[in-house]
């Protein structure tokens, strides 16, 4: 009996000492990760943070170690959930500008599109432009994944295509701060603000596949204009509110491929598929569901929607007709 009191009881404190354990690790990260300034003040409350919860493990009664623990987790609870995005920060260049999309009636006025020139992935010269779009003629969706981590994790990003010829990209990223670097860690904690980077394919899909040598891949997906123009006016909806009211990025919960579900109103269960989280594989879920062109199967498709570009290729004038010319939407035409 006394042994069983015994086991119990050292069982008891493994068990809470790993709960402490898992909590001040992710507590310490996210402070560690938060936009909290001066830089001091960040380290300073990460180490405050980690000693802490160090200090709850010297208390022998476990009843009072457990209020302790408690109080710590509601302290910080308070604090993250009090920890509020903004749009008032010294962005990195690319994220500087934040587009605008105001509509009126059948027509749509978007603002500060982006269309830089690049020499490098960082030497470029900016430049942005207005636009007006007529919902009448919303013409295509294509879907844009890009790979630059192995065939498991890619970006996953939409174009609006126009019947006169136009395209308008949107890719749903972090906003980023000019001092810090990107960090895959630091998108699980309120580290990025969210963006939606609104630009010219020359810009937002050339930089992938002429600068930065990134394979990408361009699907049409297969959808009713109703459909179409319903996606459309929900990004468009989001573009404005982020303008005035920011959000947090969350490499689990919002990221570039949920965001895409979400606007497109898609049941939950599609949400949580794995290849949602495994973002290189979400074109396969997109052609299990009937939305991308089902005359191949998908490894020919996925194949021949690579787009293929010259080795010293930059993005020009005829950009968004030259990277379609080989693909199987153009071939279906011929």
């Amino acid at each position: 009996m006394i042994m069983r009191k015994h086991r119990s009881r050292h069982t008891r404190h493994w068990k809470l000492t790993a709960i402490t354990l898992l909590f001040a690790v992710y507590a310490c990260a996210a402070l560690y990760y938060s936009t909290l300034e001066p830089d001091l003040l960040r380290l300073g409350a990460t180490g405050l943070c980690g000693l802490l919860f160090v200090a709850t493990s010297c208390i022998r009664q476990p009843i009072r170690r457990i209020a302790a623990l408690c109080g710590l987790c509601a302290g910080f609870a308070i604090w993250f959930c009090t920890n509020l995005p903004s749009n008032n920060r010294e962005w990195a260049g690319e994220y500087a500008v934040l587009a605008d999309a105001i509509q009126d009636g059948r027509m749509v006025h978007v603002r500060n599109i982006r269309d830089f020139t690049y020499k490098t992935e960082t030497d470029y010269t900016p430049h942005y432009y207005n636009a007006d779009f007529d919902l009448d003629h919303l013409a295509t969706i294509d879907l844009i994944t890009s790979y630059w981590a192995g065939d498991s994790i890619a970006h996953v990003f939409l174009s609006f295509g126009f019947d006169d010829g136009r395209h308008l990209a949107v890719s749903i990223e972090t906003r980023r701060q000019k001092k810090f670097s990107y960090s895959t860690i630091a998108g699980f904690f309120h580290h990025y603000e969210l963006t939606y980077v609104t630009a010219d394919e020359r810009d937002l899909i050339g930089v992938r596949t002429d600068i930065r040598k990134e394979r990408v891949y361009l699907y049409r997906l297969e959808l009713s204009a109703q459909t179409r123009e319903a996606v459309f006016k929900n990004y468009l909806t989001e573009i404005h509110k982020l303008t005035t009211t920011p959000r947090w990025y969350n490499t689990l919960m919002d990221n570039c491929t949920t965001e895409i579900l979400a606007r497109a109103n898609a049941r939950t269960r599609y949400r949580l598929d794995w290849r949602v989280l495994l973002s290189g594989y979400t074109a396969s879920l997109a052609y299990d569901l009937g939305l991308l062109n089902t005359h191949y199967d998908f490894a020919t498709l996925h194949e021949l929607s690579r787009i293929k570009r010259p080795a010293n290729a930059v993005p020009d004038a005829n950009y968004s007709n030259e990277i379609r010319e080989s693909l199987p939407l153009a071939l279906a035409n011929k």
